[in-house]
């Protein structure tokens, strides 16, 4: 097993030497909730990682305290990451969780150097740092404490319900420096929630995040990722989920389309030959030329999610102002695929 300092440059990692064995404590619980998982316990060097730069993220800096997810979301695109640690970008990415349990006091003294001049840090971009594990190691206290202390701005982004726990060390947070929380909520569908991401708490549970965080004076954005082609994307399922976001008072919606890097490409296809057989075909003809769908499918979904939030009072609103939801109108939605061939504009 490759150990590469855990940088999140793959360059760096596949020069990176080894950790000495007794670098690494590996463990396992005999508990229901982590029943089946390993941990391996590492000293990280670093926890402050730069974004290459050819990156479409809108940030610089992260920092990521996890690898590996127990969350197991079929799509996750960061499944990449663990093959260069020659850990299985499969069920080991799922179960084999890197845990780097010095990233507080890494983090503290990184912000104290006289290099480090403030800039943004962005957490839960690779994997979610609220993912189960958290519950028992306990990393982003300490974490946001350190953030907190050097009024460091900083976001997060989670499928966990768990950073309710963090939520007076986020309030004081808020009171110094810049604080971004974006709860991810692709779809309320809880057929595809069940079997896409099976790791992680139901959407309503997810949305009570929002709700919570926005009634204590933290606005709260949704990232409505992924939209799942053929399967999460019909005007049905758009909008239902746009109204249960703005039901719950978030900020702002942000859809983004499934995008199916190598690594993770390879895992969702086997799962969709597997539960969807007949949707393999429309997936290699929209997925023909790379990662991302068409320039045309995305700005659809964008323009349909967008007309929603209007709609739903999720405008150029303020933080924390309440919404007019209006009652749902009855819906009778028509099936999301069909068996047999489909025309690919169909959405």
């Amino acid at each position: 097993m490759r150990w590469d300092h855990l940088a999140e440059n793959p360059t760096a990692a596949r020069n990176a030497a080894l950790f000495d064995a007794d670098a690494v404590t590996t463990r396992t619980f005999d508990t229901p909730e982590f029943r089946g998982i390993t941990f391996h316990e590492v000293r990280a060097r670093s926890i402050v990682n730069r974004v290459p730069g050819a990156s479409r993220m809108p940030f610089e800096w992260t920092v990521n305290p996890y690898r590996g997810c127990t969350h197991a979301c079929v799509y996750c695109f960061a499944r990449k990451t663990h093959s260069y640690l020659d850990l299985d970008t499969g069920l080991g990415f799922d179960s084999q969780i890197v845990v780097k349990v010095n990233a507080p006091e890494l983090l503290r003294s990184h912000l104290g150097s006289r290099r480090w001049h403030g800039e943004h840090i962005a957490m839960g971009t690779n994997v979610d740092c609220y993912q189960r594990a958290e519950g028992r190691y306990r990393l982003m206290p300490g974490i946001i404490s350190a953030l907190r202390d050097r009024a460091n701005p900083f976001s997060i982004l989670t499928k966990g319900t768990l950073i309710l726990r963090d939520l007076e060390l986020l309030k004081q947070a808020t009171q110094v420096t810049d604080v971004g929380i974006s709860v991810s909520v692709g779809f309320v569908d809880h057929d595809l929630w069940r079997t896409v991401e099976p790791g992680t708490p139901a959407p309503e549970r997810r949305l009570d995040v929002v709700r919570t965080l926005t009634e204590h004076g933290i606005g709260c954005g949704v990232l409505m990722a992924p939209v799942i082609p053929f399967l999460g994307d019909h005007p049905a399922q758009l909008r239902a989920t746009v109204r249960a976001i703005a039901a719950a008072g978030a900020t702002s919606v942000t859809p983004l389309v499934l995008h199916l890097r190598p690594g993770a490409r390879e895992w969702f296809m086997a799962w969709l030959q597997q539960r969807h057989p007949y949707l393999v075909r429309r997936y290699e003809r929209l997925y023909a030329e790379g990662a991302y769908a068409p320039k045309w499918y995305q700005r659809r979904i964008t323009r349909q999610v967008h007309e929603l939030a209007q709609e739903y009072g999720m405008g150029p609103a303020r933080p924390g102002m309440p919404r007019r939801i209006r009652q749902p109108e009855p819906l009778t939605p028509e099936p999301v695929v069909q068996a047999g061939p489909t025309q690919l504009s169909l959405i």
